[in-house]
């Protein structure tokens, strides 16, 4: 019998491009399946609509009278479209998303069947809390807990298969009133930077009612054939290949990179973008990324909280598709050693409901000194949370990822360009550090005749730099593939929002103290510029002397998730999310018993699976292969052939047998450490044991034999299908 591996390449080599059927304009199908407001408006009564759109733009309540109606609109657009389930849509602190379905269809105590959905259904259902994540927030026997509907994320229509689904995006808390997933405190975070951003845009233009966070996120991922991923069971329970040798051809040639897409993968992704349009997902980018079989996609940007609900989806379409096509995604952020990981690239910036870019600059010296404020405080914001941005990305697969073949480094740094270096330099040093009531400077500060007109590139590409200004945003390339947006954009909002408040405090006693208020701006901006520069830098975040730099500056440098997640229950992160009203004590505490949990239990299943691995599959093909060996060297000594003609047949059985025995070894030690971090009963010193002793001690080290072995052994006896063909054939 065929192993798997050789099946798989068998069964590819008569594989071919599904046909996709669809080649009309994207504006014909984009938002079908997505109640946006003018469906909304179709569907409900004038005082219904009125009453969403309040919600939406304003972040009015709803109440439940009202509900019933939208919640009557919402069922008749669904049932239109042949829809008979719904279900509440969220985000848990799994790391994926869940949905429990119900169907409109009821029956009344007379007996009679009705297609009903009420406002009550609309608004609140009640999954079991204990069963995801908490943290000790809820036991097992305190299992009651409430997705409440999310009105500023629309409602939209999910297809598997020939069935159809209405989702209603919601946030989840606990029966005690705890947050429990992602979406919530983002939703917090954006509220706390509205109020201070708009507050600190008064100084500039009063006609500002509304700041908003923008995303637009840029999805990395790696597409291989589905029956290669079938036959690695690494790759089928941890996302990634603990073992593998690197192929003779990988990204050297650089000839992956914005290549040509081959057929069966561009059919793949023809079919996603169809189904991610009609969710109004705004996808605008497709090509090949560095490594070969990595490619990425990219949307239009998006109110932060609607384009991390349209990441999560995007995820969860593009798995679903894959398999349409025999595929399989994989969007761990290191499938494969030695080449590329993936990220997430989140593109942040703030807009204003007057239609302004507040890290854009303008054509006047006020919206100059303006989109100074704010790039300014934003460089201040991560200067002073840099750890705490650092555990918004920690991850058991980013770890693997950062600093290495593209990625940054975990050092948190802010690149900004030449240009604008120059532009803080200046407004540092000017008049001896210090403005006054008739330095000109201030009304006639033109930035932009320090920066080039082609605003969008006046800075290089760093693609070592972790948080990067590029133009009109600012980049966080830290993020990891599989995250998801909102960890992070809760953090970078958050702390955003705290610096603006203590910007604007600041600025207004300079005032009271009799001082003009673009003098006290531009002193308070000095003095910040002063005190975050070393967060700046320009240069190759990989370097070593970067890496000593960056200790001299004092700058965290903390490579490893359970130390990385020490910064989420810090007195300072305590007070932030106090402050902005984000987390509470115990969320946070809960919080980052969950990452560790997480941690703990993504590197438990790969060390086990290595094990396994080992004992089914690396080995027995290995010993194999040494018996062919023994048996050749034996018959060759029994009639007669002088030893000197099997003296490499030899070396080769010496080898094998003393990598056999290496693994052998190592896996049994590696699972004594493993049962030895079992044993600890504190979370982070058991996450920090299987960090440490666990995969620090072990699981490179049965790697490196692991892949000396698939170089040695008979390629027909080495059962798991090899990078060059995973990565190669399609």
């Amino acid at each position: 019998m065929q192993s798997l591996r050789f099946q798989a390449i068998k069964k590819l080599g008569a594989a071919s491009p599904a046909n996709v059927s669809g080649s009309g304009k994207i504006t014909g199908i984009f938002g079908e399946n997505v109640f946006t407001l003018p469906t909304a408006r179709q569907f409900l009564s004038d005082e219904a609509y009125k009453s969403l759109l309040a919600s939406i733009k304003g972040g009015k309540r709803i109440d439940r009278g009202m509900a019933s109606q939208i919640a009557a609109g919402v069922r008749q657009w669904a049932e239109s479209k042949g829809v008979t389930h719904y279900t509440h849509w969220f985000q848990p602190l799994t790391g994926t998303t869940a949905e429990k379905h119900d169907s409109f269809f009821t029956l009344k105590s007379d007996g009679t069947a009705l297609e009903e959905f009420d406002g009550a259904a609309l608004i609140q259902q009640e999954p079991d809390a204990s069963s995801f994540p908490s943290g000790g927030l809820r036991a097992t026997f305190e299992a009651r807990g409430y997705t409440a509907w999310d009105p500023s994320s629309p409602a939209f229509i999910m297809e598997t298969g020939s069935g159809k689904t209405l989702c209603i995006p919601t946030v989840f808390v606990s029966y005690t009133g705890e947050l429990l997933d992602y979406k919530g405190p983002l939703l917090k975070a954006v509220e706390a930077l509205n109020k201070s951003a708009v507050d600190v845009c008064h100084y500039f233009d009063k006609n500002v009612s509304k700041v908003t966070a923008t995303l637009g996120w840029e999805q990395e991922y790696f597409l291989i054939d589905e029956g290669m991923y079938n036959a690695r069971p690494d790759l089928v329970l941890s996302g990634r290949t603990v073992f593998g040798h690197s192929p003779a051809k990988g990204q050297q040639l650089e000839d992956h990179y914005f290549g040509s897409i081959p057929e069966r993968v561009y059919a793949f992704m023809r079919d996603f973008e169809q189904e991610s349009y009609k969710l109004g997902i705004p996808l605008r980018t497709r090509h090949n990324e560095v490594a070969p079989a990595q490619f990425e996609c990219a949307p239009i940007f998006e109110e932060v909280s609607v384009a991390v609900d349209h990441n999560s989806l995007l995820m969860d379409v593009m798995d679903r598709v894959a398999r349409r096509h025999n595929l399989r995604v994989l969007v761990h952020e290191k499938p494969f050693a030695g080449i590329n990981g993936s990220g997430k690239h989140n593109n942040w910036s703030m807009a204003t409901d007057t239609g302004v870019n507040l890290l854009a600059p303008g054509k006047t010296p006020k919206t100059n000194l303006m989109f100074l404020t704010f790039f300014v405080n934003v460089i201040r914001a991560v200067d002073n949370y840099a750890e705490l941005l650092r555990a918004s990305i920690a991850s058991a697969g980013n770890d693997h990822r950062l600093g290495a073949n593209e990625a940054p480094p975990a050092i948190i740094s802010v690149f900004i360009g030449q240009y604008l270096t120059k532009v803080l330099e200046d407004v540092e040093k000017r008049v001896t550090g210090k403005f006054d009531e008739q330095d000109e400077a201030i009304l006639k500060l033109d930035l932009h005749k320090s920066i080039p007109e082609l605003l969008l590139d006046n800075t290089d590409r760093n693609r070592t730099s972790p948080f990067a200004f590029t133009g009109n945003k600012f980049e966080f390339r830290a993020v990891g593939s599989s995250a998801n947006c909102a960890n992070a954009m809760t953090v970078l909002n958050a702390i955003m929002a705290d610096t603006l408040i203590t910007f604007k405090k600041e600025v207004d006693t300079l005032i009271e103290k009799g001082e003009k208020k673009e003098i006290a701006i531009m002193h308070v901006l000095q003095q910040y510029i002063a005190e975050s520069k070393k967060v700046l830098f320009e240069g190759d975040g990989y370097s070593d002397a970067w890496a000593e730099e960056a200790a001299k500056r004092g700058l965290p440098n903390v490579k490893t998730t359970p130390l990385a997640l020490d910064a989420m229950v810090q007195p300072k992160a305590k007070r932030l999310f106090e402050n902005t009203g984000v987390y509470s004590h115990s969320e946070l505490e809960a919080r980052h018993e969950i990452e560790l949990e997480k941690y703990i239990k993504k590197v438990q299943i790969e060390s086990r699976i290595m094990g396994e691995l080992c004992t089914s599959h690396i080995l027995p093909g290995a010993i194999s292969y040494q018996n062919v060996l023994i048996n050749n060297i034996k018959g060759m000594k029994e009639i007669g052939i002088d030893e000197s003609s099997y003296t490499n047949q030899k070396q080769i059985l010496i080898s094998i047998s003393t990598h056999i025995n290496k693994v052998s070894e190592l896996v049994a030690q590696m699972i004594e450490a493993r049962k030895k971090a079992n044993n600890l009963s504190n979370t982070r010193e058991k996450a920090i044991a299987y960090c440490d002793e666990v995969k620090g001690k072990y699981f490179d080290a049965i790697r490196y034999h692991v892949d000396k072995l698939e170089l040695l052994v008979d390629d027909a006896s080495w059962y798991l299908p090899k990078y060059r063909e995973m990565l190669f054939l399609r």
